[in-house]
């Protein structure tokens, strides 16, 4: 960060927590996780910083480590444990820091099998849920809930002390969970340990699926089936039944366990398998250990109607990741693009739409579950350039610093090992350069955090719009100007403009505004002014205070 930025973002904070309290608070969010930005890791691929937990000589014939498949389009993927670890994530933790990150989400840490699955469907480069031969390197096959997969930790470094050291980094953790199922549970050809069944704190045998198909199992008449739905859902894996209070007292318990070891959020893995009832029982036994507690559920859908009923406080309050958005930057900023910032506007629902609060959503471009955004570089940085100033809160993928495995599935890279030598060569890359920029812009501004959102113009190549937010004796706006094509773009802004003096969000450089502020945005660019102190243009003003939600 210069000094000239440093010296502006120091005076700002000074001014904003000299603010005053408003009369009428303006605000997208009062959500505190809303300030955060997510680094998103895929643990056993990011670093192996400790090669003695490794586990090289696992399983055997059906060992565990390094379980390389035939090449997708040329790409070696990968389906065994490679490796990164706590030691490997927390080495690390200052450059995830530096990008302008504030948490980190990690995948599952519970245990997970000590084999690889016989059962299941062949891996193709195309696939979704061929399991065969697949380790439970990803840490989403749980068989023991209340103790750690053996290839996390180290002698020095538990769960912890992985929490604590990530929060001397100024960063948090948000937690991965699994309720909805346990391991690949049937189809094997011979029955191996520990698939199909779960162990309790104390490593007692709760629950086996017996290498059984779903419709064989006996729920009622076998005590060990009785965690299990006698129905299929996804893939092999094991259905937990959410009408069983001995399911939801062991998860819940498991949960508030690592939860008290330093978690700070929860992403909920597979949410719309589990009914509604299901979600507002869990979240009240957490939220009564936990007040306040920020969590966030994957449905994979791509209707915002399919995926907003969770977010209502009568089905448990949990926002969700934004799979519309998703789609709309998909067809806005990869190669296949069909749309311009239009597109996006249509995906807010920034006033009257299905969600209880669009602004507390998780939005991505992409995950660990669908092929990487297949974009150019000036793709990513234009993704990234949206991602931090519109509405929501903005979740990374490992690698995508660097358009990592740009383009490839699940089986074909997505989930490649990354490895130190592409964090060392990471700053020298343009996609990183210009996401650390805006990432810490957002981090230092709270406005681009939590302030409602204001569209002045949203087509083709350029975006415009207002973050304004004054609220809890904070008070700022933020003009954005985003330019996603190949050449210079001129705007000139009057809509609601505010007089006075704003700066310049990167330059640290003074403005004084009048009735227009003429532009230019670079190509794939991104400009920000900042306005510290209350609005006091009355149309500005009112359709902020129009867009807030109900106080």
């Amino acid at each position: 960060m210069s000094r000239v930025l440093r010296k502006s973002l120091l005076g700002a904070a000074l001014a904003l927590a000299a603010a005053p309290a408003f009369a009428q608070s303006i605000y997208g969010t009062r959500e505190p996780f809303a300030s955060e930005a997510v680094y998103f890791v895929l643990t056993d691929r990011f670093v192996n910083g400790d090669p003695a937990n490794d586990h090289r000589d696992q399983g055997g014939e059906h060992h565990t480590f390094d379980r390389p498949l035939e090449p997708c389009d040329g790409v070696v993927g990968n389906v065994g444990y490679l490796g990164g670890d706590f030691r490997g994530l927390l080495d690390n933790a200052g450059y995830i820091a530096d990008m302008g990150f504030t948490a980190v989400w990690i995948t599952p840490i519970v245990d997970n099998p000590d084999q690889a699955f016989t059962g299941g469907d062949p891996i193709t480069c195309d696939g979704f849920l061929t399991d065969q031969g697949k380790t439970g390197f990803h840490g989403y096959w749980g068989v023991n809930f209340y103790r750690l997969d053996e290839h996390l930790p180290s002698a020095d470094l538990d769960f912890a002390g992985l929490t604590a050291g990530l929060r001397g980094h100024g960063l948090k953790t948000v937690l991965d969970i699994v309720a909805n199922h346990g391991s690949p549970a049937w189809t094997m050809p011979v029955a191996q340990p520990q698939f199909g069944q779960i162990f309790d704190a104390e490593g007692r045998l709760v629950a086996d699926h017996q290498n059984l198909e779903p419709e064989q199992l006996d729920p009622a008449g076998n005590p060990l089936h009785a965690f299990y739905n006698a129905r299929r859902d996804l893939a092999q894996l094991s259905d937990l039944a959410a009408d069983n209070p001995a399911v939801m007292d062991y998860l819940v318990g498991a949960y508030l366990k690592w939860i008290g070891q330093g978690v700070d959020a929860l992403r909920i893995d597979t949410i719309r398998h589990q009914p509604l009832p299901f979600w507002k029982a869990f979240t009240d036994r957490i939220r009564a250990e936990y007040p306040g507690m920020f969590m966030f559920g994957e449905s994979f859908d791509y209707e915002a109607a399919g995926i907003a009923e969770f977010t209502k406080p009568e089905n448990g309050g949990v926002s969700v990741l934004d799979f519309p958005m998703k789609k709309a930057m998909d067809e806005v900023f990869s190669r296949q693009a069909i749309g311009g910032f239009e597109r996006l506007a249509q995906a807010l629902y920034l006033e009257d739409g299905p969600y209880a609060n669009p602004y507390d959503l998780a939005t991505f471009y992409d995950n660990h579950d669908m092929p990487r955004m297949d974009a150019s570089d000036e793709g990513f940085i234009d993704a990234h350039n949206w991602l931090f100033t519109a509405r929501g809160i903005p979740v990374v993928y490992y690698g995508s610093e660097i358009a990592f495995m740009a383009g490839q599935g699940e089986h074909g890279g997505n989930r490649a090992y990354f490895g130190s030598e592409r964090i060392e060569s990471a700053p020298a890359h343009p996609v990183y350069q210009q996401l650390r920029r805006i990432a810490n812009l957002r981090k230092a501004s709270p406005a681009l955090q939590r302030g409602v959102q204001l569209n002045v113009e949203m087509e083709g190549d350029s975006a415009v719009f207002y973050r304004v937010y004054e609220d809890a004796g904070q008070a700022q706006t933020a003009l954005v100007l985003l330019n996603k094509g190949d050449r210079a773009r001129t705007t000139t802004v009057s809509r609601m403009l505010q007089r006075g003096q704003w700066r310049d969000g990167f330059s640290g450089e003074t403005v004084r505004v009048g009735g227009k502020l003429k532009v230019e945005v670079p190509a794939h660019g991104v400009r920000v002014f900042l306005f510290d102190g209350p609005v006091t243009r009355t149309d500005l003003r009112a359709a902020a205070l129009r867009a807030t939600p109900a106080q």
